[in-house]
């Protein structure tokens, strides 16, 4: 089977989720919450012969391709199909809870290249970019269903995109001459839509307006939240937490999670006495993320912008440590 997906950050993932000398080395349970074409699972059972790993993930198509990878470790690897955030708000009450887990928040290269979904604006293919393609809105949906000003509104608010507006204008003005059901469809409208001069730019014009959809149709940053406090609370103490973000927002997101789980008091400002008892949450294990070398990006380009974000489980945490995002 050809492997398509480089799993990135993976060394500086081995070191900081390792088991090896925590109490509960010779009985690890981790959780890859999103396995992917399972490159980070493979390595780590791999690494660590008495780690036993539960492989999440929404599509179904991806996850047998791992299931194939993953055979020669036997019953050391269950699947999960499923979205994270599920997972972990259904995780059953008495279940084994696991020691490590691992949130990988980037799209797979599969999903690019060999999907057919649209995911890329270099081929053409439906437009579609949902991971779980059972149910939800495709990308073609939001284009072609979704008001001018809320279109715009999600661009800009997912992507930074500056020509937003000027590229929904384009949108609206192409699907009254019929329905963009295309990928190549879409990016030739963006191309034609912007200034020449962000034409030829460092990234494709249409680079902002596919995440910013892919990001909608999946709904990344609303999933997220949720699923950290979720994972947080299913950890066992002792445990390790990492994420690896791929964009500032998503990683805002995390950042402001882990900090407020590091805290020692997370009282309100206007609250004159501690009433939490001001203990930590969690050991914020990298003060800073731990982004790739520059040999990786030389090697695997994707992981240019990738982020490593790990916490160490010290107590169970309240309802005012929870993530929060409040987007489109």
């Amino acid at each position: 089977m050809e492997i398509v997906h480089t799993p990135v950050l993976l060394q500086e993932c081995l070191k900081w989720l390792s088991p090896v000398g925590e109490p509960f080395e010779q009985n690890a349970l981790m959780v890859d919450s999103t396995l992917g074409e399972g490159g980070h699972t493979e390595a780590f059972l791999a690494a660590f012969p008495a780690l036993r790993v539960i492989g999440v993930d929404a599509d179904g198509t991806i996850q047998s391709r791992a299931r194939k990878r993953l055979e020669p470790f036997g019953e050391r690897v269950q699947f999960y199909h499923g979205w994270f955030n599920d997972f972990y708000h259904d995780f059953p009450a008495g279940a084994e809870r696991p020691n490590l887990l691992l949130f990988d928040l980037g799209i797979s290269v599969y999903h690019y290249e060999k999907s057919g979904r649209g995911f890329s604006f270099r081929h053409d293919e439906p437009l579609d970019m949902r991971l779980d393609t059972d149910g939800g809105m495709s990308a073609a949906d939001i284009v072609n269903g979704m008001r001018e000003d809320a279109l715009a509104d999600m661009l800009y608010a997912y992507s930074d995109e500056k020509f937003s507006r000027r590229i929904v204008r384009a949108i609206v003005e192409a699907r009254k001459g019929g329905s963009i059901v295309s990928a190549k469809a879409l990016a030739d409208i963006v191309w034609h839509a912007v200034p020449s001069s962000y034409r030829y730019g460092a990234i494709h014009p249409a680079t902002r307006t596919f995440q910013a959809l892919r990001i909608a149709v999946n709904g990344e940053l609303k999933r997220l939240p949720d699923a950290l406090a979720d994972a947080f609370a299913v950890l066992q103490t002792g445990g390790k937490m990492g994420v690896i973000t791929f964009h500032s927002l998503e990683d805002r997101i995390v950042k402001q999670y882990f900090r407020n789980l590091g805290r020692r008091c997370v009282c309100p400002p206007e609250q004159a006495v501690c009433s939490c008892g001001g203990t930590p949450c969690a050991d914020v294990l990298t003060r800073k993320p731990v982004e790739p070398s520059a040999g990786e990006i030389r090697e695997n380009s994707p992981s240019r912008s990738a982020k490593l974000r790990v916490i160490r489980k010290l107590r169970d945490a309240s309802e005012k440590h929870r993530a929060d995002y409040k987007g489109v």
